[in-house]
């Protein structure tokens, strides 16, 4: 229905159900009026239409999207030799802007790196013919209205402009009024397949603990006939942890998630492609577009923020006519979401059936042998794994591309950045003087009469507290003369500050040291300065005994 509208170069609003060839519905058009130089030598062209500057450009939300869009338009126009050029972040620059200087017909990007080229000069969008957006709607639920704009207002004013998704909301058709000339809205469906999921595609919706979930979708993996699988989480932090759960449990699974480096996620769905991998845990990343042939089995195993995820996600089986298994796991806090996207779809699921990993009804709907448990059986470990898919080093910007590097490799073989500055040397000084100088000097300074006649330096005195001056009385019974030469000796001292004592501890000296000796300690600990006593209290005072 699309390609006599686009190749006749009238605008088109394409929606159709995920799987049915919305790719090659604007890819066959857009190669069409893409001249190169295989036109010139039939004679449908002339020398100067020939330009290496993109003749058509394709927008998409995703990296993995771009790369299966490429690759699709690079099949389609092997015949003609046209050079069609992904571009998108994640990558190191260089290869894509010598593959500009090349030259390109066709450009496949995600809007970050392509503003990003344009700013820089690297990419020239005023000779493009056709624009593409496909899965509009996704670009505008992340945010990327903005940058869809400035890359519009970047195109020639005539062109055609085509629009593509299976879902349709109501800010795409207002993107559509604003940037397009008297589109022609397409809308494709089977008459005997009125409802907004494909027809071949079984459902089914459980109630499930989410403690249980892992050993459920465990034995839901091993189901009789079961191909190619694919898990969908919200969270990243989630599709990680299934992932190694999986693994541990003896199943060859990998990873498609936010957190990873372009170069895992690129190995991970190529393990996938390959076969190498047959279960893919992913959040909604991989929701859009992602076409894999023997994709049996799609389990949602956190229920998804709206009917148009819904659609999409379980959108990945079932694809160019084949049937699939579509298994979503509902929460109990999230069953009011859940019967919110049940009515907008107009599905039967309403009150999902509450099911658990040992309950019989799960084994007989989706063909789970009896007897099945959540350990895969090393019989039927067959698949090479993630390992065996090489990471491809892609120069990754952004630091991630070192960082899921380094997890492919033992921790002790990770490269370690080499140390280029001496660390500094801490030395000791004394009032900004290293020691060594201020001991020099004051060597000098002493004469040898002066050395002689200088007294060895007193230890610091600690400053003795109530329970201190209980024992210092009674050291003071053994031996009260040189105890009180000492007291004396310390007050004679201006430089330390020493604790006053009490008139308790003044009148046990008192019955110990004899009167004479006593009063002269008093005295002299009375000539030192001023100092902020502490006031007793009438209870203490009356209590202790006067001198």
């Amino acid at each position: 229905m699309t390609l006599p509208v686009a190749l006749s170069g009238t605008d088109v609003i394409g929606q159709a159900k995920t799987g049915t060839g919305k790719t090659l519905g604007f890819g066959l058009p857009l190669l069409e009026r893409v001249t190169v130089p295989v036109d010139v030598e039939a004679g449908r062209a002339k020398p100067e239409q020939l330009t290496d500057t993109p003749q058509a450009l394709v927008v998409v939300p995703t990296r993995e999207l771009c790369t299966q869009v490429t690759n699709d338009l690079l099949t389609a126009g092997k015949v003609r030799n046209v050079r069609v050029l992904a571009i998108y972040g994640g990558r190191a620059y260089e290869p894509q802007v010598e593959a500009l200087k090349k030259g390109v017909d066709v450009v496949v990007g995600t809007p970050g790196r392509l503003l990003d080229l344009a700013g820089q000069k690297k990419l020239n969008l005023s000779h493009v013919k056709a624009l593409v957006l496909d899965e509009a709607d996704e670009m505008l639920d992340l945010g990327f209205l903005p940058d869809v704009e400035k890359i519009i207002q970047l195109l020639p004013a005539k062109r055609q402009t085509m629009l593509f998704s299976a879902t349709m909301p109501g800010a795409v058709i207002g993107l559509a009024r604003r940037y397009m000339s008297q589109p022609t809205h397409i809308r494709a469906t089977s008459p005997d397949d009125q409802g907004a999921t494909v027809a071949n595609i079984t459902q089914r919706v459980y109630r499930a603990h989410s403690m249980d979930k892992p050993e459920m979708v465990s034995r839901i993996l091993q189901a009789e006939g079961r191909g190619l699988a694919m898990i969908f989480c919200r969270t990243k932090r989630t599709a990680a942890d299934i992932a190694e759960q999986l693994a541990r449990r003896g199943f060859a699974s990998g990873a498609v998630h936010g957190d990873l480096g372009q170069g895992a996620r690129e190995q991970a769905l190529r393990a996938f492609r390959n076969g190498k991998v047959d279960v893919l845990v992913c959040t909604d990343v991989a929701a859009r577009g992602i076409d894999v042939e023997g994709v049996t089995h799609v389990i949602n195993y956190q229920s998804p923020e709206d009917e148009k995820t819904y659609l999409h996600r379980i959108g990945r089986t079932g694809r160019a006519g084949a049937t699939g298994t579509a298994v979503t796991l509902v929460d109990w806090d999230d069953i009011p979401r859940w019967q919110l996207i049940n009515k907008a779809l107009d599905l039967d699921f309403n009150d999902p059936v509450e099911t658990y990993s040992t309950s019989e009804h799960l084994f007989e709907e989706l063909g789970i042998p009896a007897g099945t448990k959540g350990v895969l059986p090393r019989a039927e470990r067959t698949r090479a794994g993630l390992d065996a898919e090489e990471v491809e080093d892609l120069g990754e910007t952004g630091g991630r591309g070192a960082r899921s590097a380094s997890r492919t490799k033992p921790l002790e073989q990770a490269e370690r950045p080499v140390r280029t500055r001496t660390p500094r040397q801490r030395r000791r000084t004394r009032g900004g003087t290293p020691l060594d100088e201020t001991a020099a000097v004051e060597t000098a300074a002493v004469t040898p009469v002066e050395e002689a006649d200088e007294a060895p330096r007193t230890p610091r005195r600690r400053r003795r507290t109530r329970a201190g001056a209980g024992a210092a009385v009674e050291t003071a019974e053994a031996a009260p003369a040189v105890q009180t030469a000492e007291i004396v000796e310390a007050a004679d001292e201006p430089a330390k500050p020493r604790r006053r004592r009490t008139r308790s501890v003044a009148a046990k000296a008192a019955e110990t040291v004899g009167p004479a000796e006593t009063v002269e300690a008093v005295e002299t600990v009375a000539d030192e300065p001023a100092k902020p006593r502490r006031r007793r209290t009438r209870a203490k005072a009356a209590t202790q005994p006067e001198s």
